[in-house]
């Protein structure tokens, strides 16, 4: 990834702050303006169509805030990410390959079938996250202070993340031990 690619992703991984920061000083459509330029920016570096659906529910929540002059719909965006992972991995479960697996047969492509089994739990465990996570961004959108929401959305949910990939890594290392000692 070029230097541009990675300012885009750290960009939008301080969305939280951002909108937070914004909001201190700027109306909302002023914020919901900077969220657009973002979204044009990411498309345009992006070469592969799947982060486009995602993109342009942004934009309508863009639209949204520009219509009403109302923050709710900026914060909002977290919960949104986590409604279309959760569709992302949920779907993939239904009609297979899962995510993980695509992602575990980059590396490791005669995948056995306990592993096909185990990235199937993976992404169902991906799926409890995203409701959970999604959940609780909607409950800071909508019930807590702009400070709480951007405390959990731009960095508690990241830390919990961190754990889920970590966690899974640890889960890991024990079952293919475990699967080497059979």
């Amino acid at each position: 990834m070029s230097w541009r690619s990675w300012t885009l992703v750290a960009l939008t991984l301080c969305y939280p702050v951002a909108v937070y920061v914004g909001l201190q000083y700027w109306p909302p459509r002023l914020v919901a303006l900077l969220l657009v330029v973002l979204l044009a920016l990411r498309l345009a570096a992006v070469r592969h169509t799947g982060w486009r659906p995602l993109a342009l529910a942004a934009a309508a929540l863009a639209l949204v805030v520009f219509a009403s002059g109302a923050a709710l719909p900026l914060k909002l965006y977290p919960a949104l990410v986590n409604a279309v992972l959760l569709a992302v991995f949920g779907l993939s479960l239904w009609r297979g390959p899962s995510v993980v697996e695509r992602i575990a047969r980059l590396r490791e492509p005669a995948l056995p079938p306990s592993g096909v089994a185990y990235t199937r739990k993976v992404t169902a465990a991906w799926c409890l996250f995203f409701c959970v996570n999604g959940a609780l961004a909607t409950g800071t959108a909508l019930f807590a202070s702009d400070r709480a929401w951007a405390l959990y959305n731009g960095a508690i949910a990241y830390v919990l993340i961190g754990a889920m990939f970590a966690g899974e890594w640890l889960v890991r290392r024990q079952v293919m031990g475990a699967g080497r000692h059979d």
